[in-house]
């Protein structure tokens, strides 16, 4: 897995973020962050899988996100 920076808020992540399991392997990118800005509640991401196949956005919701950084997402454990 590359460096990915400093850990950031979901707040300021970007679409095209990497996506990576806990283990390194790199399984898509941000597609969208879903939140409720006003209530500052932080859902997850959506997630465009690698190889991108018809139906391959998978919602991953924010309790199976282990860290956000400035380039990447890692997802937690079993994720």
């Amino acid at each position: 897995m590359d460096d990915l920076g400093a850990p950031i808020s979901y707040l300021v992540l970007e679409k095209g973020a990497d996506v990576y399991t806990s283990e390194g392997e790199k399984i898509g990118k941000v597609a969208e962050v879903q939140a409720d800005t006003g209530e500052d509640i932080f859902e997850g991401i959506v997630v465009n899988r690698t190889p991108l196949l018809p139906g391959g956005e998978e919602l991953i919701t924010a309790d199976r996100i282990e860290e956000i950084y400035e380039r990447g997402v890692v997802l937690a454990p079993g994720a």
